[in-house]
């Protein structure tokens, strides 16, 4: 990976990367039918996010238009029931001629793929039941299923709040076979207290791999008690909703695991929940899980030991939940390093040895690649000595897995080399900023807030990633794994609870700001990277976003893209690869109060082979839901989702003219 030593080192970078552009050879076109569809969250069950779709291409993609927007109902719904849903972050459905799609307020709605008209909605009164846990009314994504005869299809769901839902595809109506007339309480056997429901909630597409529909949960983050509920992964039988299998992310006293859960805090601990999306296997049965942070999240005094399972890659028997193979990415965590997206499948060759791959990449900008048959890295995964907590109470790990292949993606860890250097001013004022606060190398532990005189560790990536819950897409043909990051400091510190709290809780008063409210560090701030998996290494990276470079301070430098910040819950999401190109889309946050730019709002094509942006769309909306596309009576659409937060919600359809 390459990092920017000064500006002008960056804009050589851009240039090169730009010459380069040139000699590029575009995909040779195939003869593809008249529909493409788009069948999981991640277009298939394996998370690629790719489609062989090559109607669209360099040479005509300046010539794509809006061919038609669908109005998302949560406009009206949300002032008629008096609650604001989140950013519209849904990545569309496409089967037979029909896009299915979720809102922020959990209805589920119906789409004509060619005209965008409305064929049905169905709304659940979600709100009825509170305001979903951690990130509100915000939803990804939902699942489709039929049966072999194609007689039965069905659209599944779980809802911000609670409920599992099976709907029929043609209709919208409840599944009334499913669960009681097509509803499944989803916190019924998993809350020990009603007021544990207001701790857990559901945004994220469920996956239905061998009739079987196998989700997580989201629970609230940084919980400030010692008790917390815990979050199950689990398998319900598609068609009648019935519970098949559960697996505690918090290993339970009957498994072995349990013991890195020291002085038996598994009873009392947890979180450790698997939040995002998944991928699968259906030709094996394997489901693969990305798991999170125990509670709650930067103290583990109350939870001594490794805490197996947490911050994990599973790979589950889908059918039975039985576990295949675990990968453990952070030992006993401390950062709120939760796995964020789902794991990307993908058959390569390494040193002339073909394998079926799983690529699993990070908050802490690692990409970590394994046999997904059987758990073994496909480079080594080394255990290294990490620095220790001061924390009364804390036992941190002595060490942290390290993946010797791929290089990390954005910059980890924190030294004075990295400050802003744009004028002699700047880098100044950048070293007399950071005196106060306490940095270091990746999985450096948070301290107590004024702890030697420092306000805060600085923590590099931070909380945000890093990769968040957009994830990566892959292109089957080169093995180019994409990826969209962020390279956005965090603090991490830590103050004494309160009687009946934990010990210690986060305190995040004191976020690390640049000189003149510039970024405290040097850039890029945001990245797109393509990793070539049959080698191991970084292709490309260039910055996403043109960033800061009109602040007053540093604009008559003329700077090219410096990248655009993002954080976990405004980051537009993640890639769509085509057989010609790479799409992402970008809305830029502040540092400190994190509201999007009313400007830096684009869809983005990329040239695979070398990350040059080949076309640009500036949105009126912000961008959020990851891409998808699909081809309908032999027209193919680029969809996302924008808009939401205070502003209008809808789908943008784009097609050649």
């Amino acid at each position: 990976m390459y990092r920017f030593a000064n500006a002008k080192a960056h804009v050589l970078s851009v240039g090169l990367l730009l010459g380069l552009s040139a000699c590029a050879t575009q995909p040779q076109k195939v003869s593809l039918p008249q529909d493409l569809q788009w069948h999981y969250y991640g277009q298939d069950a394996q998370g690629t996010k790719y489609s062989p779709a090559d109607q669209i291409d360099a040479g005509n993609v300046q010539n794509l238009q809006v061919a038609w927007r669908w109005k998302n109902p949560d406009n009206a719904l949300g002032q008629e029931v008096r609650q604001r849903p989140g950013h519209f972050k849904a990545t569309p459905l496409m089967v037979d001629g029909t896009l299915y799609v979720s809102t922020g307020l959990s209805v589920a709605a119906a789409i004509d793929a060619g005209s965008g008209e409305t064929r049905w909605v169905f709304n659940p009164e979600a709100y009825k039941l509170g305001r979903p846990a951690n990130t509100g009314w915000q939803h990804r994504g939902l699942a489709y299923w039929q049966d072999d005869a194609g007689d039965d299809r069905r659209v599944v769901y779980a809802t911000g709040t609670g409920e599992l839902i099976a709907l029929n595809a043609r209709t919208g109506q409840l599944v009334s076979s499913f669960g009681e007339q097509g509803r499944v309480d989803l916190q019924a056997d998993i809350v020990e207290h009603d007021d544990d429901r207001r701790h857990i909630g559901y945004n994220s597409a469920p996956i239905v791999v061998r009739d079987t529909i196998v989700l997580g949960c989201t629970v609230m983050d940084r919980p400030m008690t010692v008790t917390f509920p815990k979050c199950p992964i689990r398998g319900f039988d598609v068609r009648t909703g019935t519970l098949k299998w559960t697996f505690d992310t918090v290993a339970q006293g009957d498994d072995p695991a349990s013991e890195t859960w020291e002085e038996e805090s598994w009873r009392h601990s947890g979180a450790a929940n698997a939040w995002t999306t998944f991928s699968a296997d259906p030709d094996l049965g394997y489901v693969y899980i990305p798991t999170g942070t125990p509670h709650n999240d930067y103290y583990g005094g109350h939870r001594k030991g490794d805490n197996r399972y947490a911050e994990s890659l599973l790979c589950l028997e889908a059918q039975t939940g039985k576990l295949v193979w675990q990968f453990q990415a952070v030992h006993h965590g401390l950062w709120d390093y939760d796995f964020p997206a789902a794991p990307t499948l993908v058959d390569i060759e390494v040193d002339g040895r073909q394998i079926q791959a799983v690529a699993q990449v990070s908050k802490q900008g690692f990409t970590y690649v394994f046999d997904r048959i059987t758990g073994e890295p496909v480079w080594p995964i080394v255990e290294r000595a990490v620095p220790q907590s001061t924390v009364p109470g804390e036992q941190t790990a002595a060490t942290q897995p390290f993946p010797s292949k791929p290089p990390a993606f954005v910059h980890q860890g924190i030294t004075e080399d990295d400050l802003i250097d744009f004028t002699p001013q700047l880098r100044a004022a950048a070293q007399e900023i950071i005196k106060d606060f306490k940095i270091g190398p990746l999985f450096t532990p948070p301290i107590v807030v004024g702890e030697g005189g420092k306000r805060t560790i600085v923590q590099v990536p931070g909380a945000a990633g890093g990769a968040n819950w957009g994830g990566a897409g892959v292109d089957p043909e080169t093995g180019y794994l994409f990826v969209q990051a962020a390279n956005l400091p965090t603090p991490a510190s830590l103050a004494p609870g309160k009687e009946g709290q934990a010990d210690y809780l986060v305190d995040f008063s004191a976020f690390p700001t640049g000189p003149e409210g510039l970024p405290l560090l040097k850039p890029p701030y945001g990245t797109v990277t393509a990793i070539d998996l049959n080698e191991g290494t970084i292709a490309w990276q260039v910055p996403h976003g043109q960033g800061p470079t009109d602040h007053p301070a540093i604009k008559h430098l003329n700077l090219g893209p410096l990248g655009a910040h993002s954080v976990s819950f405004l980051t537009s999401g993640g890639p769509l690869v085509t057989k010609t190109l790479l799409f992402i889309n970008q809305a830029q946050a502040g540092s400190a109060d994190f509201s999007l730019s009313p400007t830096e709002r684009f869809l983005r094509a990329f040239d695979k082979a070398t990350g040059e942006v080949v076309w640009e769309q500036r949105m009126t909306l912000a961008p959020m839901g990851t891409p998808m596309t699909y081809v309908h009576n032999a027209k193919q659409y680029l969809v996302l989702a924008a808009g939401g937060a205070g502003e209008p919600a809808e789908l943008v359809a784009f097609a050649l003219p």
